[in-house]
């Protein structure tokens, strides 16, 4: 192995590391040499809902109707597909026990009581390029980390080393979600991220140009020195961040921690219009202090700068209240 690759190994290790000790994730391995792999583990699937009370038929039903969601050809319609399948892990899947019953609603993800579910990380893992309508093979790919919540493949991220842009490991994500490469893969995909560790992890949502990937910014006294409902609802993370002795870990023990992953999927996630968005960390911080006055039955202001995302930052807190 080159130096170069050493450095990323080390960089990646000391990354899975940090999932297993710091944020508590589950190691599935190094799943270079399967050849298998899946955006959906179905055992691991099935085993949380088997935990969470539902029968053996009611599993198989619902399962069955995910797979249908989450599978597309190469040619099929990224943004649709993953909108479709969005909808299904927030609100569930409806299927029938039996022809003349009524529905019931298999929830994929327990969003109220994020420790209720399997939060676990893969490294290397291998996804085989599919055939498109012209009969040609797509490429495999293997991305370097991959984040699943109850055997679903939610996230990825693409290492690099300090001495190399950030930037490379967006443009390999952005190829990898092409029809030539892993596009089916990404139909459960929330969360696709690059990183080293001089400038940190980026994030975004699928097909999103490398100019629109967003950096995280911890609300802190520098931040926002008046509003103590923000920083005593920080302060857990930023003392667990202060730890980290480069910008990767500390952003991503800052977003990819369980109840905050788990948050941002629920509430800060919309489809605009073919482009699928993220909450940029004002929005973020600022809906969080509005929920509170709400709360209070108070009322309040926003204040946020020209297109820093004032309009949804609207619709997340209207999707909220209701």
């Amino acid at each position: 192995m080159s130096k170069v690759g050493q450095i990323e190994r080390a960089t990646q290790n000391r990354i899975v590391k940090l999932f297993q000790e710091v944020l508590h994730y589950r190691y599935l391995g190094n799943l270079e040499k399967e050849e298998e792999n899946s955006n959906v583990v179905e055992p691991l699937l099935t085993k949380h809902l088997t935990e969470k009370g539902y029968n053996a038929s009611l599993i198989s039903k619902a399962l069955f109707e995910f797979k249908k969601i989450v599978t597309i050809n190469t040619n099929d319609d990224l943004y649709q597909a993953n909108k479709n399948v969005y909808a299904a892990l927030r609100y569930g899947i409806n299927v029938k026990e039996e022809a003349r019953q009524n529905k019931t609603t298999v929830q994929l993800i327990d969003w109220k009581n994020p420790q209720h579910n399997d939060f676990a990380i893969a490294e290397e893992v291998t996804i085989k390029g599919q055939h498109n309508t012209r009969g040609e093979q797509g490429r495999t790919k293997r991305p370097d980390i991959v984040i699943y919540i109850n055997g679903i493949a939610i996230g990825v991220l693409e290492l690099k080393r300090s001495t190399v842009s950030v930037s490379e490991g967006i443009r390999q994500n952005n190829d990898n979600q092409k029809h030539l490469f892993i596009k089916p893969f990404y139909t459960t995909i929330q969360l696709v991220m690059a990183g080293q560790d001089v400038e940190g992890l980026r994030y975004a949502a699928i097909d999103t140009s490398e100019k629109y990937y967003l950096k995280w910014k911890e609300v802190s006294e520098e931040f926002n020195p008046n509003d103590t409902f923000l920083l005593e609802l920080s302060k857990p993370i930023r003392e667990q961040a202060a730890k980290a002795d480069n910008q990767l870990d500390k952003h991503i023990i800052e977003m990819l921690g369980k109840e905050r992953l788990l948050e941002i999927l629920h509430d800060f996630i919309v489809y605009d219009r073919g482009q699928k968005k993220f909450c940029r960390p004002n929005q973020y911080f600022g809906l969080k202090a509005a929920q509170e006055h709400i709360r209070q039955k108070e009322g309040g202001i926003i204040w946020h700068t020209q297109g820093s995302g004032k309009s949804l930052t609207m619709v997340w807190l209207t999707k909220w209240i209701r």
